[in-house]
């Protein structure tokens, strides 16, 4: 039986008090509607939720409202709103070295990557700091193109990598067609059996016919024009695509025939969110290069990273990287590195978001995927889950838009905060999540699919 740990158990005592709170909703949304432009949005069509405060699994609102946080904000707060071990470790590193340029030496960005080479596999010896999951692909685009010598970038449809210029052209998902700028991509398709590209009947078949196109692709495209292949472990904003067994290790192949770099892409998947360290542990599988940023630190001070391998790193030992960000290795932000992996550490909640995710969580969307019709399928590991919603389990047209949108509306008004992408919910908790605060988020999702016609 797991209990919610101390140090991350919401107290009521720090919600905001309505009778005294300075602000209501409607004047934080006020605010920010005349002032701050959003992304991915049409700016006239916003009606953003504001938010007070949170801790833990939990969140509220200006007027004491509580919302159980399933979406992990953008699938970064692994370790949970708050943690005041995180906050202090901020706290003490303002008090002492509040910002400092990436070419002086740092002792908290040495030991954050101390502790991220700590989790990563043998054969990685350094790690480039950046401010986000963006610029981290693509400075390890960068260096593959520098280390090899060659310009493609091979990436998969069903992905999405960021918003800066090699990275959204990098995404395979369809906001990268406004943005395609940057030169020396090519796309193909990854295994997706519930909608298989390949006319696959099962996993084996489905992992087979992909590794076989993506082979057609590399001879298409020129294997001495491709330094890189670039794949999230498990596609997460695409669906949480879990690979087939296999898969991955046919995709380490292709690349070592051709001599073609592997960069998996961990910013989603990373540190904790499969109930793994990295995603890749779970497939026993060794990239290049990987790139990470949201779980690190739970995004408590923005950061992100390259993991180098020892061979691409005695490279630049006697060629120059062009490369560099003013923020890189930020000691605010590798403060909050140290403490929270450090953390996790000492309170298994690694191990916590194995054992909740792929017990009750698991099991509770499998009965959920039972009784609703309207849930084609369920899919996931640790807390990294999704439901596929459709309208006709037998034809799999996606549910429609407006219904997902009545579907997001009522989990909110029930007090849950949901992750929606398309036609599906992804049911990301934070990794130190209860038992028993996924039985009530559950039976909140349970609730509005039954309302759905």
């Amino acid at each position: 039986m797991h209990t919610a740990n101390p140090l991350h158990a919401p107290n009521p005592l720090h919600a905001p008090n309505p009778r005294h709170a300075p602000n209501t909703n409607a004047d934080i949304i006020s605010l920010d509607r005349q002032h701050v432009f959003h992304s991915w949005s049409q700016q006239g069509q916003l009606n953003p939720m504001a938010i007070a405060g949170a801790e833990g699994c939990r969140m509220w609102d200006f007027e004491g409202r509580q919302y159980l946080d399933f979406s992990s904000q953008l699938v970064n707060t692994n370790i949970g709103h708050q943690n005041p071990k995180v906050i202090a470790a901020i706290k003490a590193q303002a008090e002492t070295l509040v910002t400092v340029a990436p070419a002086h030496a740092n002792q908290a960005r040495g030991e954050a990557a101390k502790r991220i080479l700590a989790r990563a596999p043998a054969g990685f010896s350094k790690v480039f700091f950046t401010n986000a999951g963006a610029d981290a692909n693509e400075n390890a685009i960068r260096m593959a193109r520098s280390f090899t010598g060659r310009d493609k970038i091979l990436s998969a449809y069903r992905s999405y990598h960021g918003n800066t210029g090699a990275a959204i052209v990098a995404t395979g998902d369809p906001r990268r067609v406004p943005n395609e700028f940057a030169r020396g991509h090519a796309h193909f398709f990854n295994p997706y059996l519930y909608r298989s590209d390949f006319w696959a009947s099962h996993e084996e078949e489905e992992c087979q016919r992909a590794l076989q196109h993506l082979r057609r692709v590399i001879e298409c495209e020129g294997p001495e024009a491709i330094a890189a292949i670039l794949l999230e472990t498990i596609p997460g904003t695409a669906g949480i695509l879990i690979p087939p067994q296999g898969y991955l290790d046919g995709v380490r192949a292709l690349a070592d025939e051709f001599g073609i770099l592997l960069i998996f892409d961990e910013v989603m998947a990373g540190f904790g969110r499969t109930g793994s360290w990295f995603a890749f542990d779970l497939f026993n599988v060794k990239p290049d290069l990987i790139t990470f940023a949201k779980g690190v630190n739970s995004g408590y001070v923005p950061a992100g990273g390259v993991i180098v391998s020892e061979a691409i790193s005695h490279y630049f030992d006697d060629h120059m990287f062009y490369g560099g960000l003013t923020y890189s290795g930020h000691p605010l932000a590798m403060a909050a590195i140290v403490a929270t992996l450090d953390t996790m550490e000492a309170h298994n909640i690694v191990d916590n978001a194995a054992t909740i995710g792929n017990g009750v969580l698991a099991t509770g969307l499998q009965h959920i995927s039972q009784k609703h019709a309207i849930v084609g399928e369920t899919r996931g590991v640790g807390v990294f889950h999704a439901l596929e919603l459709v309208e006709d389990r037998q034809t799999r047209t996606p549910l429609a838009a407006d219904k997902m949108n009545q579907l997001k509306a009522s989990l909110i008004s029930k007090g849950l905060l949901p992750f929606i992408a398309a036609n599906r919910i992804h049911v990301v908790p934070p990794c130190i999540v209860t038992e028993a605060e996924v039985q009530e988020g559950l039976s909140l999702i349970d609730q509005a699919l039954g309302e759905i016609a």
